[in-house]
């Protein structure tokens, strides 16, 4: 098999490069998940694709192909909040594990799935594990279930790492942030960090008919600047709604944080959960955004039941 002839395709500059359909991307990406190509074949793919960037169609069929080869998770009555954690903290404290164990508090099925794809950064899994939370366990309402990506599909961890050897990113760290990892339907909260990719993650939630929180996020992670709120969209069946406007104006107050470590980070989560300090505003109004859209998402399920298919 092989992909040379995708490779030719994609392969031949910003300006000659042809798109792949759904059906032949999928073809390609479960070949490099697989392992069935050889390394040269998965970097000229990496970096065709860098150039190039991806389309809506391409990156639905990379979603199907990993989805094919994904050891689901398996799901509670009520649809589970998924939080793909893949950046850290560098500058600000990593609060994706504090976005996770609010919406735990408030009865819902977390899970996070995690890569650790920068050794310099603080990651969401260390911060968890000075708070209890370990790896593996079922997802249920009101806990909060961490899977690293090598458990869900290691082909896909394998292709995160690449990263570390060209210097790049690739394909995979945009499907990780799009992926549902759970068996049936899940809420996917997917975060950008650049503009191009609010536009690109937006069009695939709405061609692959997504149930998702899209917003731009600290530092590449999942959870609302604590600072000042985001612009925040809604996707319930692929179908688009706002649901906040990015916070314009300057700041009156800034929070007080803790200091971007992971023990730092742990007891000042653990501080907010127990009342002491309070919940940033921005990462308040994303849980009831997050409610919101489950609340729609449990109604649109029970009206009209969906298989995910992403």
């Amino acid at each position: 098999m092989g992909i040379s002839h995708y490779i030719k395709d994609i392969g031949r500059g910003k300006d000659g490069a042809r798109a792949l359909s759904r059906e032949q991307a999928a073809d390609l990406f479960g070949q490099v998940l697989d392992g069935a190509v050889t390394d040269l074949e998965v970097g000229a793919f990496c970096l065709a694709m860098r150039i190039k960037g991806e389309t809506a169609a391409e990156m639905a069929g990379f979603l199907d192909a990993t989805r094919a080869r994904t050891a689901l998770q398996g799901t509670a009555d009520i649809a589970p909040v998924v939080l793909p954690s893949y950046n850290g903290a560098r500058k600000l404290p990593v609060l994706t594990p504090l976005l996770a164990l609010l919406l735990a508090q408030r009865g819902l099925p977390v899970l996070v799935h995690s890569a650790a794809t920068d050794s310099v950064r603080v990651h969401a899994p260390t911060v968890l594990k000075h708070l209890g939370v370990n790896v593996g366990g079922n997802v249920a309402a009101g806990h909060v279930t961490l899977a690293p990506t090598e458990s869900l599909c290691p082909g896909l961890k394998r292709l995160l790492d690449v990263r570390r050897v060209v210097g790049l990113r690739n394909p995979a760290h945009s499907l990780v942030k799009l992926m549902n990892p759970c068996v049936g339907r899940a809420l996917v909260v997917g975060s950008y960090t650049h503009p191009e990719y609010a536009l690109s993650m937006a069009a695939t939630f709405e061609l692959i008919g997504a149930d998702a929180l899209l917003l731009r996020g600290t530092e590449g992670e999942p959870v609302a600047d604590p600072r000042r709120a985001p612009q925040m969209d809604a996707f319930v069946a692929g179908q688009r709604q706002r649901l906040q406007d990015v916070q314009a104006g300057s700041l009156q107050q800034l929070p007080e944080l803790p200091a971007p470590d992971a023990e730092a980070t742990a007891h000042y989560t653990q501080a907010v959960l127990a009342g002491a300090l309070p919940v940033p505003a921005p990462i308040a109004a994303q849980v009831e955004h997050i409610l919101h859209i489950h609340a729609q998402l449990h109604s649109s399920v029970l009206s009209h039941p969906v298989e995910a298919t992403t």
